[in-house]
């Protein structure tokens, strides 16, 4: 049986910034069949959907899982791997199972090239691929850790405000009230104060938010945890 599914994903970050769209990947996909001698059984769309989600947590992923598993589709069809995984686990766990069922996997581009599981070859490509992938987000996410940490040892702003804090241009100033409330959080945390009791005390106290609202466990913690606080409060 030469029945495909084809799944498509953008989030709509991604489409916003890089002009990625469902219709261009949808057309990749269909040529891709028409070439291979594919039969199209059903096209899957996910929009606004994060790869940060395992295939089986995504609505479509888990009905594009439902074809394989009523023996549907014996092709599933993507344009890169970063489409269909999260990560080089996600890919590799998931094609294995796959393997065992027969179920080929196309990817329609990488790296100008197409691969297809349906070969030892490509599976051997597909292994490798998933690897880099795996390097280039843990590379990516180790010089994220480097940049902030730079900004925050040279109290540069980044992201959202931190509490504690005013913005004044590139520069972190120090918020005199806000510096005091970190104190007595890390004071009455010594203590054995619980986050939920800290929390409620600052709420009762009318201790400002840096968003408003009621302080929670949550927000505690997050001071407590963040090493941009440890020079001042130490």
């Amino acid at each position: 049986m030469d029945k495909a599914v084809c799944y498509i994903r953008v989030s709509t970050e991604e489409q916003a910034r890089q002009g990625v769209s469902l219709k261009a990947q949808e057309e990749r996909l269909r040529a891709y069949c028409h070439m291979s001698g594919l039969e199209i059984a059903e096209v899957i769309r996910e929009e606004g959907i994060s790869a940060s989600k395992t295939l089986v947590s995504r609505p479509g992923g888990q009905q594009l899982l439902d074809l394989i598993a009523r023996k549907e589709v014996r092709h599933v069809v993507a344009l890169k791997l970063d489409r269909l995984f999260r990560d080089a686990e996600d890919a590799l766990h998931q094609t294995k199972a796959w393997d065992r069922r027969g179920i080929a996997l196309h990817l329609v581009d990488m790296g100008g090239q197409t691969l297809n599981t349906a070969s030892a070859m490509g599976r051997f490509f597909l292994n490798v691929m998933a690897a880099f992938a795996e390097l280039e987000r843990n590379l990516i996410a180790e010089r994220t850790v480097d940049a902030l940490t730079h900004k925050k040892n040279h109290r540069e702003a980044y992201g959202p405000i931190p509490y504690g804090y005013n913005r004044q241009g590139d520069i972190l100033i120090e918020n005199p009230g806000e510096q005091a409330v970190i104190v007595d959080v890390r004071k009455w945390r010594r203590s054995g104060m619980s986050l939920r009791r800290i929390a409620d005390e600052l709420t009762r106290q009318g201790a400002p938010t840096k968003q408003g609202g009621k302080w929670h466990a949550s927000t505690v913690k997050y001071l407590l945890g963040n090493d941009l606080y440890a020079q001042e409060v130490a």
